[in-house]
């Protein structure tokens, strides 16, 4: 079996497209007692739809959403470069380069529960050289952030979203930019 994180299918199009190489994670309803964490170093990122992801972005209006035909279409893979804690409201708002969400939205994850704070998770991301396309099923439903897939095709191939310079450019503007925020605090 693969691991998936299961993630809204626009920003795992942003993933995809070098336009966000982080993930910031509350945790859903079903993370067990320890809450989320980022328990698997390397996933498929598994798109999800509801139709308001739309509006809780700083996407144009106009940015088409994936159509929800009864399969799962897989198009990335990542591997988790580091995580970090943030546990300052401003630091999450100082992020916003970083990500599609709209600040509003930060700002309600980052509050959602007794604890305040999200998890931060730098990727690198990768394009399937073919899509991965299999039937949904209530398994993979749920308000939780991991499910359990098929075996993948065994001729599948990854190939890197960023090249190692662009890459490089954003871990290196990604840390300054939080050792900076962190500084300030």
């Amino acid at each position: 079996m693969s691991t998936a994180f299961k993630e809204w299918a626009l920003v795992c199009e942003a993933l995809g497209s070098g336009g966000q190489s982080i993930v910031l994670r509350k945790g859903g309803i079903a993370e067990g007692r320890e809450g989320f964490r980022f328990h698997h170093p390397e996933f498929f990122l598994f798109p999800t739809l509801f139709h308001e992801q739309l509006a809780k972005t700083i996407l144009p209006p106009e940015t088409a959403m994936p159509a929800g035909n009864g399969r799962i279409r897989i198009n990335y893979w990542a591997r988790v470069e580091w995580t970090a804690r943030i546990e300052n409201l401003e630091t999450a708002r100082k992020l916003a380069s970083f990500h599609i969400w709209k600040e509003s939205v930060v700002e309600e994850r980052f509050r959602y529960d007794e604890k305040p704070g999200l998890h931060l998770a730098f990727l690198r991301v990768y394009r399937l050289d073919a899509p991965w396309d299999f039937p949904d099923a209530p398994a993979y439903g749920g308000c939780r952030s991991w499910v359990k897939l098929p075996e993948p095709p065994s001729a599948i191939r990854f190939e890197p979203v960023l090249d190692e310079k662009a890459h490089a450019t954003l871990v290196d503007k990604l840390r300054r930019t939080i050792q900076d925020l962190t500084a300030a605090e």
